[in-house]
């Protein structure tokens, strides 16, 4: 079988110069198609197949429309041909076609709707599917609302019994805490109190040694001025000068002492600070050094020659050792000799204050810091932990070395006495904490 297609030639404008033909052996162009699952063919003007991929179209013997026997139907602008034309034909098919003029032929495809009838059919059973999991999905979500809003329901009532009852709650507890806010006031003042009784407490126990400081230099005083008097007249100028410098050295000593006691008795609301534990100490010997030596007690005090900073009240820290002091002055009364204190001071991480006498010692050093616990009668000192006979003068101490962060102890010394030491917190701990 050949093709054969013929055209003029032309050169220049006028009659063809000639005609250009061109044959194509059809049959070896059949056999070397490659395979393709859509059935291809070219028709001529007279509406026979002249070349396609099928060997059963390019052999027909009748027309086209006689062989295929379709019928045709339109499917959103597209040509459906239901055929009957052997097993190598698909049933259905989509016709598609396209004229070619310049050699007098139509090419026509049929292609199978099969593969796009089952992909159509999966997506259709995909659809289907995703439809019955979103219509059971949103079956699920409707009782799980359902069960969330009985849910919510009983909750919401649960809530509001509870809000009533934390409502009462709350105003029982606002009464509660207002009424021990009251109790913590009433008690913070009823230990200021204490601790400005015992300071008074000490006062009377220091007064006779106190006056008698303090009278001493005034005779001393007056007879000194009465002698500058006289060397003035005599105008031994050298002689008056001396006199009036030794009157003004015992006006700084008492001013120092009444400068001590002022300090000592006032109540101290300042929040703890730096202190110099070496002036708090040496305060605390200056008040308590007249009665000392009045009672013929020894006191060795060596003080550091470098401050030692500490974090405490300067007053309520000097009311600490005015108090062991006394104890232990008290502790030794009566004994007839071999009365002596002492005091160290010993630097570290955290600063130490021993205060050691060489008194009978401590009947009961688990109970000394106890309130009212004493071993002297009321009104006869304050040895044993006792603030003029009634127990509160280490308890008192304890208290406040409590309150500076710091610790108090009470042991028995070998062989004899008692020692009394208090461990404080350093100030440069503090500085660096902040």
């Amino acid at each position: 079988r050949f093709f054969s297609f013929a055209a003029p030639v032309f050169t220049t404008p006028g009659p063809a110069r000639g005609a250009l033909l061109a044959e194509v052996d059809v049959y070896r162009f059949d056999q070397n198609w490659p395979t393709s699952p859509a059935a291809v063919f070219f028709t001529n003007a007279a509406g026979r197949i002249i070349v396609s991929n099928r060997a059963e179209l390019t052999m027909l013997k009748r027309s086209l429309p006689d062989f295929l026997g379709h019928s045709r139907q339109s499917r959103a602008g597209h040509d459906i041909w239901t055929l009957s034309a052997g097993p190598y034909l698909p049933a259905r098919a989509l016709h598609l076609s396209r004229a070619l003029p310049v050699i007098g032929v139509t090419a026509e495809i049929l292609a199978d709707t099969a593969p796009a009838r089952q992909i159509a059919t999966l997506q259709a059973a995909v659809a289907g599917a995703f439809a019955l999991v979103f219509g059971a999905f949103g079956l699920f979500a409707a009782e799980r609302r359902r069960a969330l809003a009985d849910a919510n329901a009983r909750l919401e009532a649960r809530v509001a019994e509870r809000t009533r009852e934390l409502v009462t709650a709350n105003r029982d507890l606002t009464r509660e805490i207002g009424e021990r806010r009251e109790a913590e006031e009433a008690l913070k003042q009823a230990q200021a109190d204490l601790v400005q009784a015992g300071k008074l407490s000490a006062l009377g126990q220091m007064s006779a040694g106190l006056s008698h400081e303090l009278n001493q230099p005034l005779m001393a005083i007056r007879s000194f001025a009465d002698n500058a008097g006289k060397y003035l007249d005599r105008g031994k100028l050298d002689q008056a000068r001396g006199n009036l410098g030794h009157i003004s050295d015992l006006a700084r000593r008492m001013g120092r002492i009444i400068q001590n006691l002022r300090a000592f008795v006032r109540n101290e609301k300042e929040p703890v600070a730096r202190v110099d534990l070496v002036q708090v100490i040496d305060s605390a010997v200056e008040l308590t050094g007249a009665r000392l030596k009045a009672e013929a007690v020894t006191l060795d005090w060596q003080p550091p020659a470098e401050p030692v900073a500490v974090l405490g009240g300067e007053v309520r820290l000097t009311q600490v050792f005015v108090n062991l002091i006394n104890n232990a002055a008290d502790a030794m009364a009566g004994q007839p000799q071999d009365r002596r204190v002492t005091i160290t001071i010993e630097p570290g991480a955290r600063p130490q204050v021993v205060i050691r006498d060489t008194g009978p010692g401590i009947a009961d050093p688990d109970r000394i810091f106890e309130p009212f616990y004493t071993t002297k009668a009321v009104g006869s000192g304050s040895a044993a932990g006792g603030e003029d006979g009634m127990g509160l003068g280490l308890s008192i101490s304890y208290g406040l070395v409590q309150s500076f962060g710091g610790d108090i102890r009470g042991t028995n010394a070998p062989g004899r006495g008692a020692i009394f030491s208090v461990v404080l917190e350093p100030w440069k701990n503090r500085e660096q904490a902040a």
